[in-house]
């Protein structure tokens, strides 16, 4: 036997097999970037479109050049390194917590486009920080994110919020890297032959259910340990199709602030800021969390609840898209599952008619799908994690 070329064939097969697994990942990031231009951003000639990411993310960076490129904007790249986030918040001094970037005041100001493409290095970072030189900084960039609420809730900055699959979203998913990717890829519907086809049909579904709620003033949530209701009289719910997340599948409104009351159990755990907190249970007056509790991690909900703004909801939501049936620990995703309630403590969306302020905004996720209702103006729309309109 020829032991050199057996393994002249076998390293063959291998350079053989590693293009075409290259090329099919390209088509993927292709079709990615595509769907992030020419649908979520809808990017035209001259805008000027702001990205960040990591350097993770350069597989899918090269593609949207491209086609930010074809679409005739400008891009203009933020890449982010291992720690920054941390390396900032240990050793940057009180002045330097209080700076704030010029260039991202622009950008907020004046830029047409913002893509946030999420490929952590370490999702837990960010856990042992000085909480109270988070709040330094937040508070120093209060002004910038309200900037940023405003134009974003008037689509004149067109944002859009997105997955590259990394090996420390996929260790805290408990899924290996490739299954990772294949549940990123199948929630956004990148397996289709024309994704934004895919985005358009889910949108025409959604829409028929926003306009009903949009007729409707006084909404109930009601499930196990869930009893609570809200007025919605002048706000308005939106269909959230994939434009200004991806991938998404939810409808959405904001609360009137004052009309929030009842009891609420968050089952899924949540995340903020890199903590997990598991098991949130919330008791509202008139608008106002006024008693919180939690199986883990209720020192870090003292923290935020400290924050101005935070005791308010911001948000109120039906996650709707079956593609994701997953608990990932990544909000983008989670609060999308199909047959899910969440409700935003903090910063209100404008678009929707919100006025509550905060540096916060932090989803909590609870199931619907075991005796799970939800009441408009009385009148059963749902059950069991299913709209029934």
């Amino acid at each position: 036997m020829n032991h050199s070329n057996h393994f002249l064939n076998d390293t063959s097969n291998c350079i053989f097999v590693g293009i075409i697994i290259n090329e099919y990942m390209k088509s993927i990031y292709e079709k990615y970037a595509q769907l992030l231009t020419n649908y979520c951003l809808q990017v035209g000639k001259g805008d000027k479109v702001f990205v960040k990411s990591s350097y993770l993310a350069e597989p899918l960076l090269q593609e949207l050049l491209k086609e930010i490129y074809l679409a005739g904007g400008h891009p203009f790249l933020d890449i982010e390194i291992q720690e920054q986030g941390k390396i900032y918040l240990d050793n940057a001094a009180e002045h330097q917590l209080k700076f704030v970037n010029p260039f991202m005041e622009q950008v907020m100001e004046t830029f047409d486009c913002y893509l946030n493409i999420r490929a952590p290095f370490n999702l837990k970072e960010g856990q042992n920080v000085d909480p109270e030189k988070r709040k330094i900084s937040s508070a120093a960039n209060r002004p910038m994110m309200k900037t940023y609420m405003a134009r974003t809730g008037t689509y004149e900055l067109r944002r859009s919020l997105c997955q590259f699959p990394t090996q420390a979203s996929a260790q805290e998913a408990g899924m290996s890297l490739k299954e990772y990717e294949d549940f990123v890829f199948n929630a956004c519907n990148l397996y289709h032959d024309d994704p934004i086809a895919e985005w358009k049909k889910l949108s025409k579904r959604q829409q028929s259910i926003v306009n009903h709620l949009n007729r409707c003033t006084k909404v109930h949530y009601k499930g196990k340990d869930i009893d609570i209701s809200f007025s919605t009289e002048g706000r308005i719910w939106i269909n959230s199709d994939g434009k200004t997340n991806m991938p998404s599948g939810e409808v959405y409104t904001a609360p009137v602030e004052d009309s929030v009351n009842g009891v609420v159990r968050f089952s899924h755990p949540s995340i903020y800021m890199g903590t997990e907190v598991e098991d949130i249970r919330l008791e509202v007056k008139n608008g106002e969390v006024i008693k919180w509790d939690a199986k883990r991690g209720k020192e870090f909900l003292d923290q935020i609840f400290d924050i101005p703004g935070a005791r308010r909801f911001g948000e109120a939501a039906v996650g709707t898209n079956f593609n994701i049936q997953q608990f990932t620990k990544n909000i983008l995703f989670d609060e999308k599952i199909g047959g899910t309630i969440h409700m935003a403590i903090g910063q209100s969306y404008h678009q929707c008619g919100g006025k509550n302020n905060s540096s916060v905004h932090w989803d909590m996720i609870a199931d619907m799908t075991n005796g799970g209702e939800i009441f408009a103006d009385g009148q059963k729309v749902y059950e069991n994690g299913q709209f029934t309109i």
